[in-house]
């Protein structure tokens, strides 16, 4: 199973047949683990690491420093006329979070966190 968040989906028109479709981006949805306490930061230089990343958020929640946007890396790109996507029988709408099955030539979805 690959867990997957829904980064884009687009409107799209077949240019062979000018069917209308959809373009649908999965990119792979990694869980944030916690900072883990190394030997090397422990103590005072544990709590200065965790000062300067404060700082850095808020600096750019006051709009001094610009944003780093995530690095994304589609897993899944569908390209599908409107009626494959009813056929798919799921509304994948973006930022939802799906777990992702391959199994004997198929693909199943699955919302996660259900």
């Amino acid at each position: 199973m690959v867990l997957v968040r829904v980064h884009r989906v687009s409107s799209m028109r077949d240019p062979e047949t000018g069917r209308r479709g959809k373009i649908i981006e999965l990119v792979e949805e990694k869980k944030i683990l916690k900072e883990a306490r190394t030997p090397d930061m422990m103590g005072d230089s544990f709590m200065i690491h965790q000062v300067l990343q404060d700082l850095m958020f808020h600096l750019q929640e006051l709009g001094f420093m610009p944003f780093t946007r995530e690095i994304t890396k589609p897993k899944i790109t569908l390209y599908l006329t409107e009626e494959e996507y009813e056929l798919l029988g799921v509304r994948l709408e973006v930022n939802e979070i799906y777990d992702v099955e391959f199994k004997n030539g198929s693909i199943i979805f699955k919302k996660a966190y259900d």
